[in-house]
């Protein structure tokens, strides 16, 4: 099939990006299928794929840029005028290009990343109520119910990309974004009471600079328990995954997806999460992890990890969580809109 993947950033983001990385080993995964991708995304990508350079530099990362909004609908033209050339469109744009892609022939859908419990979203999102979506969770659909739904497709991670290293655990590890619903002063208490050291591996951005340098900074500092790395790449991830007694997930907020789960399953870490968003979906209790409610209920956990076989984590990995069953996922959606007659139509799941 002829695809064309619609991001405006880099791919793979040079750090965190949680969708940028999603979108990234989609495209990869569908040109070794044997699939015709076009990635739109900017210059300073790195893919498999025809690359079509919207611009030089991601968005996000290109201090020059001022008005972000208006270079979302330049590439958004862009992409309308070479329509024709695709048997589908996949749209990772969020709500940007919808009133436009509603008004043309060429298949589309597109996937949503993010929450949508937020009122104005739940007002644009329900003006495009016909629009095919998929969701990344189950849970995530739950603020705007009534949507075109075709399916969720919940992310995956190159089999290859992380592997469980044969190394010492001697730490309990937090991977990810620090921001207050993420987590990390849960997570902090959590090692504190279970007696285990905490590595944070995160970053912080600008806007939770001051959150950071209030409320986190003080737990940290002078605190022999617990070490702050800072943010790490893909290449960084195994070793610091696998050298984890456990993941700490104690989340405070609806997360659509969570892909540091999947991550730490990878290397055959287990999780322990709150009990919140998609984080049902993702870890089976008692098996790749165990989900709580509380803080309580997490020091607990920690003293449950020794009932959980590593192997058989990266093993539920392997039949869950892997890019090439989430892009297989997506063909599948893609040959149902592309086909001489439309095959697809709302379901629960």
């Amino acid at each position: 099939m002829r695809i064309a993947q619609i991001s405006p950033e880099a791919m793979p983001p040079k750090l965190y990006g949680g969708t940028e990385r999603v979108v990234s080993w989609l495209t990869e995964e569908l040109v070794v299928m044997g699939h015709a991708v076009t990635l739109f995304a900017s210059g300073d990508s790195v893919t498999s794929a025809t690359l079509a350079p919207m611009r030089d530099r991601a968005i996000r990362l290109d201090p020059s840029v001022r008005d972000p909004i208006a270079l979302h609908y330049r590439m958004i033209e862009q992409i309308y005028r070479r329509k024709d050339e695709f048997d589908v469109l996949h749209n990772h744009l969020d709500y940007y290009p919808l009133s436009l892609l509603m008004r043309q022939n060429v298949p589309f859908l597109t996937t949503l990343h993010g929450r949508l419990d937020l009122g104005d979203h739940m007002e644009i999102f329900s003006t495009f109520r016909q629009t095919p979506f998929v969701s990344i969770s189950n849970n995530q659909r739950t603020p705007v119910p009534h949507l075109n739904w075709l399916r969720t497709v919940p992310h995956g991670v190159p089999a290859d990309l992380l592997t469980p290293l044969r190394v010492k655990q001697e730490y309990a590890a937090f991977l990810g974004r620090i921001t207050p619903e993420k987590g990390i002063e849960q997570a902090i208490r959590i090692a504190g009471r279970a007696g285990m050291k905490l590595k944070i591996a995160a970053k912080v951005d600008r806007v939770d600079k001051e959150y950071y340098e209030t409320i986190v900074r003080p737990m940290i500092d002078g605190n022999p328990n617990v070490e702050f790395i800072g943010e790490i790449d893909d290449r960084q991830k195994s070793a610091f995954l696998s050298g984890a007694y456990a993941l700490l997930f104690p989340i405070a907020w609806p997360e659509p997806f969570g892909l540091v789960m999947i991550e730490a399953m990878a290397c055959g870490t287990p999780v322990i999460a709150f009990r919140s968003g998609s984080v049902p979906e993702v870890i089976d209790d008692g098996v790749s992890g165990f989900i709580v409610t509380n803080e309580d209920e997490a020091v607990a956990a920690t003293r449950c990890l020794h009932r959980l076989d590593r192997a058989t984590i990266r093993a539920t990995f392997d039949r869950r969580w892997t890019a090439r069953r989430m892009a297989q996922d997506y063909v599948a959606l893609y040959e149902g809109l592309a086909g001489p007659t439309p095959k697809l139509h709302l379901v629960s799941g």
